[in-house]
């Protein structure tokens, strides 16, 4: 207990997943943490669970693909705690119709993509230049645009930026195309910033997770029985990951312990990816 006592986190996507269960970390190992989500509910569901333990915890509305709301974020992390130390940059979808804990539209887009299962070619046909587009936007801007907003807070005093990437970001069939291609850029961009922010004593590391269980994989259990044993079959520990799994790497990587680490991608997965 304790590891980031007095840190300042700021986390993109709180309200769920990924999100929810390093903020709820953070705040058990002494952060206080901004939790920054595009749904109101959510997001205030992580705070009470953050207060209701004892810890420190806000939140705050953020588009992230929206400079203003970005800027709105980091303005109210200095407001309600005076500095940034952290930021994880965890929001992000994997389709363009993609609205977190929405089954019924992940079940169409499941039923969607397998009538072309035989067929990839055809997806990319039918992929629509707007529907590519969104996903980048989100899962890429919007994580370069929550670090441009936090940074000035963070220069003078060095600290920690973790990006959610994904095994897509090094396997192409960990996704649909636009998911995969949006993620590796999240990696090079974690490696380029990596480079560039070391001189002012921040550390930019990724977390590539594997199948976690989130809203983002529920759409796996909705396939046949058959392939749902082969997907597992796929994963060498034989199950999916579970957030506080990410949770754990993620503190890892914003604590002292990690302080010669930068520029490095960690992949909590199962044994799905090896290199």
């Amino acid at each position: 207990m304790g590891r980031l006592d007095s840190k300042v986190a700021v986390i993109t996507g709180g309200g769920n997943g990924l999100g929810r269960a390093t903020a709820v970390r953070f705040a058990d190992e002494g952060a206080k943490v901004v939790v920054a989500d595009l749904l109101e509910g959510p997001r205030s569901e992580t705070v009470e669970i953050i207060t209701a333990a004892g810890g420190q915890a806000t939140h705050i509305g953020v588009d992230v693909t929206n400079r203003i709301d970005n800027a709105a974020m980091a303005a109210h992390a200095v407001e309600s705690y005076g500095m940034i130390d952290i930021v994880v940059t965890a929001a992000g979808i994997t389709h363009s119709e993609y609205v977190s804990g929405d089954k019924g539209v992940e079940a169409k887009w499941a039923i969607e993509r397998a009538e072309n299962a035989d067929k990839l070619h055809q997806d990319v046909i039918d992929l629509e230049l707007d529907a590519f587009q969104k996903v980048m936007s989100v899962n890429v801007e919007g994580t370069l645009l929550s670090i441009q907003a936090c940074l000035p807070a963070m220069v003078d005093s060095g600290g920690s930026i973790i990006t959610i990437a994904s095994i897509a970001a090094k396997h192409p069939d960990a996704g649909p195309l636009p998911y995969v291609t949006s993620k590796a850029a999240v990696w090079m961009l974690t490696k380029k910033l990596a480079r560039m922010l070391a001189s002012v004593k921040i550390r930019v590391n990724a977390i590539g997770p594997g199948f976690i269980d989130t809203h983002m994989t529920s759409i796996i259990e909705m396939l046949p029985e058959d392939r749902l044993e082969q997907f597992y079959a796929g994963i060498p520990m034989g199950r999916k990951g579970i957030p506080d799994e990410i949770a754990n790497t993620a503190l890892f990587l914003a604590s002292d312990e990690a302080s010669y680490f930068t520029g490095e991608i960690l992949h909590p997965d199962g044994g799905y990816f090896t290199e």
